[in-house]
């Protein structure tokens, strides 16, 4: 088996530290502003702490994937291109990026960094994927959440460069990098300004069953019992009303977590080249749970041991998990 790099989050200087220390090969990271799509106030990096953190990283053999993986709106593109620059400066190992204008900056000025496309780029079949290395020179591409262990396996024998998958963290099923949901009730565009729901917009109120009603601006996304877990309000994960259900459903996916801690082997046999973890808006406590449980079961696969991550349920949204697409195409 070929031992996968271990890519972990680091919405903070102190996350990054953290991950660094539980065992991440490398950690995947942004500036404090729209280049990347976790753009949230108390997030991200000062030009200051990235170069710190960069030195941290480095001087414990960990690798930093610069996040800059939204689209610049017409006209703004200079910020992306500022992001670039202060990325090659700092030395950071790879960019991670969506859009082909910034993609064509990074081979442009800096051909010496690794190219990563980003899941934000939605690309999901050997053809769009051999584009972007034949265009760009990608060297590695993390896949969307919508494939098969087969097909991923198929995939790495039509493709010249490495494959990244998600194994843990958040679900978000819609396709990414062409969400409008948001942008439609806030105004604010997850795949340009880096908010998804954001946080200002944000309330939970008591409705008049004395339960608990979550509202994303004006909309109400959800209603809880007093006993439910009240999930945070983004659209793809409300409960709505409609003519074809009897009752309240979740019409786009259910609130739940990603884990594929049972598949690391398949995946590995698959050709995967790295394993991503989602959670960039997490605590510390987060990060090192389950970058230390991983770590300790890639390891152990790679020695031949079974993998032991029962108690990660704990940590998934609202203590519910799935495989997904990734066991199955009827997940649902």
């Amino acid at each position: 088996m070929n031992r996968p790099e271990l890519v972990c989050p680091a919405g903070t200087p102190a996350a990054l530290r953290t991950a660094v220390d539980a065992g991440a090969d490398a950690v995947y990271c942004g500036f404090q502003n729209a280049t990347n799509a976790r753009n949230f106030p108390g997030l991200n990096f000062t030009m200051p702490e990235m170069e710190r953190s960069v030195a941290y990283a480095h001087a414990h053999g960990t690798k930093v994937l610069l996040a800059v993986n939204t689209f610049p709106p017409a006209g703004k593109f200079p910020l992306w291109r500022e992001a670039i620059d202060a990325g090659n400066q700092l030395g950071v190992d790879a960019f991670i990026v969506a859009d082909i204008g910034v993609a064509e900056y990074v081979v442009t000025t800096c051909p010496e960094r690794r190219l990563h496309l980003s899941v934000q780029a939605a690309a999901s079949s050997p053809e769009a994927i051999r584009y972007y290395c034949r265009e760009f020179g990608v060297r590695r591409v993390v896949l969307p959440r919508i494939l098969t262990i087969p097909e991923i396996r198929a995939m790495g024998q039509e493709i010249p460069c490495e494959m990244e998958t998600f194994i843990f963290g958040n679900h978000g099923l819609m396709v990414e990098g062409r969400c409008s949901l948001t942008n439609y009730v806030t105004g604010l565009s997850t795949n340009m300004d880096g908010v998804c729901s954001p946080a200002s917009q944000v309330r939970y109120e008591p409705d008049a069953r004395g339960g608990l009603e979550s509202r994303l601006g004006a909309f109400t996304i959800d209603c809880f019992a007093r006993t439910e877990k009240a999930g945070y309000p983004t659209i793809c994960k409300g409960r709505y009303l409609a003519d074809c259900r009897t009752g309240p459903y979740y019409a786009f996916e259910e609130p739940i977590s990603l884990n594929l801690s049972m598949l690391l082997p398949d995946l590995i046999r698959s050709g995967v080249h790295a394993f991503k973890i989602e959670g960039r808006q997490r605590s510390r406590a987060y990060v090192k749970s389950v970058v230390s449980a991983f770590r300790t079961s890639v390891d152990a696969i790679l020695a031949g041991s079974e993998p032991q991550l029962d108690d990660l349920v704990a940590l998934t949204e609202g203590r519910k998990q799935t495989e997904g697409a990734f066991k199955s195409k009827a997940w649902r």
